[in-house]
């Protein structure tokens, strides 16, 4: 970014002048002053001819909703730009376009994981949103209406968000996403409550970035995708907006990372390269199919060397490890009972095969034999805010059955091997 010009001292914060203290004030400019309050999450940046103008939110925040209205309203800016990618625009503005997913290509097309990612992570947001009374996203249509009354351009700056997981899946370790599939987890299922105090407190630039060193320490690959790959990259969209002045709403998280970058020249190359999904590794190509090697190779091994009866043994252990497990799974998440029988009948199958899932067989049982109505799909977003809502609700339960029948699965695979051993 060529003609961009700092100040000698980074301005956040930046105030409005204060009358002299001991001048004597109007009442209107008494009322002028009360509102000309210093905005604690509001920070100016001289671009060139451009003022952007950041407001660092927090999701569920009614402060923060208040804090955008009153910024757009006083600023008048040229363009309102949001932390949304084309997807999550849409969703905000369509709250039941959950109505149009096609279930049964979602579970040919093997993308339940990333549905289920998805539903994770609006559940933790309803349910935080719970207990604040604002609804996640709240700041983000409020600048979005804001703009619209005014007539003003919206902007949208963040990056796709199927890239943005992707990345995250794939950049991670393969001995690390266990844990990042825990987190997922717990994020889905874990309670706990949130006051404005808290929130403001996290919007604090200083306690901000304590929790982003915390969180690179611990999954430094997941925090660079998540949180340093879309600071660049916002901080680059809000360096090529034309106009005088730009009002950018982002969550406080990125806050710190934006200004870092944002008087820098960031290269079109990096830009390019973080917004592309990485292809598969062709180690994760091969992986998969190693553990089903393995387990072949044993069984050939006992046939033609081992003992006939132990070898009857490892056959039933594998049979009924990860039959009745996956079963057991499924029986957790409330299956039909027609899903459970498919559940003990696929998963000894299809953990030799890693291109069919024990959880794809299941998902599909589920979804033709307790079909999800219309009433699911528009209610999704808000029945699973609460834990007890993935079972209530057809479509939630139909995801609980994919992720707790594959989980037996892969418990019993593991179990086997105790009799698989003896073979050896």
């Amino acid at each position: 970014m060529n003609d961009i010009s700092k100040a000698d001292q980074p301005q956040s914060d930046q105030q409005v002048d204060q009358p002299d203290a001991d001048q004597p004030q109007s009442g209107q400019q008494a009322d002028q002053q009360e509102q000309q309050v210093v905005e604690t999450d509001v920070t100016r940046v001289q671009l060139g001819d451009t003022e952007v103008i950041l407001i660092g939110t927090a999701h569920i925040s009614q402060e923060s909703v208040e804090t955008v209205e009153r910024v757009i309203e006083a600023e008048q800016p040229d363009v309102v730009a949001v932390e949304l990618d084309k997807e999550r625009f849409q969703s905000l503005r369509n709250e039941t376009n959950w109505e149009d997913l096609d279930l049964l290509e979602i579970i040919k097309k093997g993308q339940l994981t990333f549905l289920l990612a998805r539903l994770a992570l609006t559940a933790f947001q309803k349910r935080m949103g719970g207990y604040t009374g604002v609804k996640p996203g709240a700041e983000m249509s409020a600048a979005i209406e804001a703009a619209e009354a005014n007539g003003v351009e919206v902007e949208l700056i963040d990056r796709n968000v199927r890239t943005t997981l992707l990345r995250a899946w794939r950049n991670t370790p393969w001995w690390r996403r266990a844990e990042l599939a825990m987190m997922l987890m717990m994020g889905v299922f874990q309670r706990g409550e949130v006051s404005e105090e808290e929130l403001s407190d996290l919007r604090e630039m200083q306690n901000i970035s304590v929790i982003l060193d915390q969180l690179g320490e611990a999954l430094p690959d997941v925090k660079e995708v998540l949180v340093d790959e879309r600071d660049t990259f916002m901080a680059h969209k809000l360096q090529n907006i034309d106009a005088k002045k730009v009002v950018a709403v982002i969550g406080a998280a990125h806050k710190p990372g934006i200004l870092r970058q944002i008087e820098q020249a960031i290269p079109e190359a990096t830009v390019e390269e973080i917004s592309t999904v990485p292809p598969k590794h062709p180690i994760s190509k091969v992986l998969p199919w190693i553990l089903p090697a393995i387990v072949i190779g044993v069984f050939v091994w006992g046939f033609f060397n081992g003992d006939t009866t132990q070898l009857k043994t490892a056959a039933w252990a594998w049979v009924l490890s990860n039959g009745i497990l996956s079963a057991l799974g499924a029986v957790i998440a409330l299956a039909n009972p027609l899903t459970v029988i498919a559940a003990f009948i696929a998963a000894p199958l299809t953990s030799l095969n890693p291109t069919v899932g024990a959880g794809m067989v299941t998902a599909l049982v589920q979804t033709i034999a307790s079909s999800p109505k219309v009433s699911d799909f528009q209610t999704i977003g808000d029945d699973i805010a609460e834990w007890k809502g993935w079972w209530s609700n057809k479509l939630g339960r139909v995801l609980l059955v994919f992720l707790f029948s594959s989980i037996g699965s892969s418990i019993g695979t593991f179990v086997a091997f105790g009799w698989l051993k003896n073979l050896l």
